[in-house]
């Protein structure tokens, strides 16, 4: 085994400090918190930016390594014994050179912090040119191993349907374009719509993200959209979970 595998594997090679933040993703049907997404942000809660522009070809694989044990850690002991609300990773597939190998420190942490692997979910965006046959391994893998995937940002990718085509995951969060100010644009109503539709036929959990209205959230609750997420429901929280208002929110739903 090479020291870059070994580096990677310990979480070498990236010294910056960080930590996370919490989003609520909130299941309207159930009027329940499905998941929180994990964030990451720096460690006296600055912005993302200030630790992502710091990873780069030398030490991504590190970096994303780091990430997934900081949420897992973090999440546990935020999580209490609930083992009902899932934790969604944002994982980078480029920083992935074989995925059973790249799991193992995720595994360790999980098993040291008596997470529940079937809770975590995988998320990763599309909006980078990526080797497909090494995405769908990544993703074919962790679903053998009994983890979730979602894709972000659907609808604004490089490979799209194309994509979807290969291969389906649990979750498929819409881009916040297609969102934002629904509830006036009727061709957005259209293709939310449609795409909804599509997704349930495939079996693929539609999520809407970046929600901020009122008039948004009531138009994607009528469209049939169970999972949602966005500043309206809650803003992330730095270290801590932050609780959603169901009561007011799904008056008007």
């Amino acid at each position: 085994m090479s020291k870059t595998c070994l580096e990677c594997r310990n979480g070498e090679k990236f010294e910056t400090s960080f930590s996370m933040a919490f989003q609520p993703i909130i299941d309207v049907a159930a009027q329940k918190v499905f998941a929180h997404e994990a964030l990451v942000r720096g460690p006296a809660g600055e912005g993302a930016w200030s630790v992502l522009s710091t990873v780069d070809e030398t030490n991504r694989y590190a970096f994303d390594q780091q990430c997934r044990v900081k949420a897992i850690e973090l999440a546990s002991s935020l999580y209490g014994q609930d083992d009902n609300v899932s934790l969604s990773i944002n994982f980078m597939p480029n920083a992935v050179y074989e995925p059973r190998a790249c799991i193992r420190l995720t595994l360790a942490a999980a098993m040291r912090t008596k997470f529940p692997t079937k809770n975590i979910i995988f998320e990763f965006t599309e909006n980078e040119q990526l080797d497909t046959a090494h995405l769908f391994n990544i993703l074919r893998t962790y679903r053998d191993m009994g983890f979730r995937t979602a894709i972000d940002d659907f609808g604004a990718g490089h490979a799209g349907l194309a994509l979807l085509a290969e291969f389906q995951p649990d979750i498929a969060k819409l881009d916040m374009a297609l969102i934002r100010g629904i509830d006036t644009d009727t061709a957005r109503q259209k293709i939310v719509k449609h795409t909804v539709a599509m997704l349930d036929d495939l079996g693929v959990t539609p999520l809407c993200e970046g929600i901020e209205t009122v008039g948004e959230l009531r138009v994607l609750a009528d469209l049939g959209v169970k999972l949602m997420q966005g500043y309206l429901i809650a803003r992330p929280e730095f270290e801590s979970l932050a609780t959603p208002q169901y009561e007011s929110l799904l008056k008007v739903a």
